[in-house]
């Protein structure tokens, strides 16, 4: 077995989006820099209302997934198949623009903490024009699983494996696994405590620590990874993670890498500049969400 290490940081930088809320963005933050298949990760996080409260009103996508994975806070969705989601804490909701989605992202509260994570995942070229879909999962829905060395695991996609019992996620589990087969972990550990998870030798890997500390490998060639920054990982079959003195709270994130060209036009996430001109037609003139 191969032990991943620490390749690179992605350091996260502030910016707004949607009607001017206040996140932070990593992967993503340098247009044409992707980590493939991931597009983009924000993380959002803020006690004050005025840094959210103008929310995401209704927009487009298409040729990709959004992950919303809310830590804090209430947001409502709802888009033009008619899905309205909650998103309360711990909740996770999976949408696949695919030909497209028109959707809104609205805080259902007026004051408190608001906190939470939005990735987007490439899709490849075969299912970017696929029917757009929605799925709302509830933090009930997710597994959270004690570690043998202390700490908390929840599984929002793919499997780990814990004293040897399989525990599988939500999306992504034995029944229905999705092309870019994603993993996404969310870690608490306490000081010291160390957690390790096998990835596809071929996958894409990342770590984004929001609370405490880590460090990456074993030995004197541990590697430590800021704060609200991805560590992106080396190739391998497994990465082990330990928790500095003040414990950890992270996201792990893999998935398997498409390998075709990228082109984003905002929302929008094609292979060619002719099939981003296209849907920036097919918005305008109302076909955006047409049935193929």
């Amino acid at each position: 077995m191969t032990t991943r290490s620490l390749q690179h940081v992605i350091q996260s930088m502030p910016t707004s989006d949607g009607a001017g809320v206040k996140l932070r963005r990593s992967i993503g933050a340098q247009r044409g820099l992707y980590l493939d298949p991931f597009l983009m990760l924000d993380e959002f996080g803020t006690d004050n209302p005025g840094d959210y409260i103008a929310g995401f009103p209704a927009h487009p996508h298409r040729g990709f997934e959004t992950v919303t994975y809310m830590l804090d806070g209430r947001m409502q969705h709802r888009d033009h198949l008619g899905n309205v989601g909650d998103l309360g804490p711990g909740g996770v909701q999976w949408m696949t623009a695919g030909r497209g989605v028109i959707h809104s992202e609205m805080p259902l509260q007026e004051s408190g903490r608001m906190r939470g994570f939005q990735l987007w995942i490439n899709l490849p070229a075969a299912e970017k024009m696929k029917p757009a879909g929605y799925r709302d999962i509830p933090a009930a829905e997710i597994p959270e699983h004690a570690l043998p060395g202390g700490g908390t695991v929840k599984v929002i996609a793919g499997t780990v494996e814990i004293d040897g019992m399989a525990v599988s996620g939500p999306v992504n589990g034995p029944a229905g696994r999705l092309s870019t087969d994603p993993l996404y972990l969310d870690l608490a550990l306490p000081a010291g405590a160390r957690f390790t998870q096998a990835i596809g030798a071929a996958h894409t890997a990342f770590v984004y620590a929001y609370e405490g500390s880590l460090s990456i490998g074993d030995g004197p060639a541990a590697k430590a990874v800021p704060r609200q920054a991805a560590g992106v990982l080396t190739p391998g079959d497994a990465v082990t993670l330990t928790a500095g003195p003040d414990g950890l709270r992270a996201v792990l994130i893999a998935g398997k890498p498409i390998g075709e060209p990228v082109v984003q036009y905002g929302p929008f996430v094609m292979n060619t500049r002719d099939e981003i001109e296209q849907a920036i037609r097919d918005y305008n003139d109302g076909t955006l969400t047409a049935a193929a």
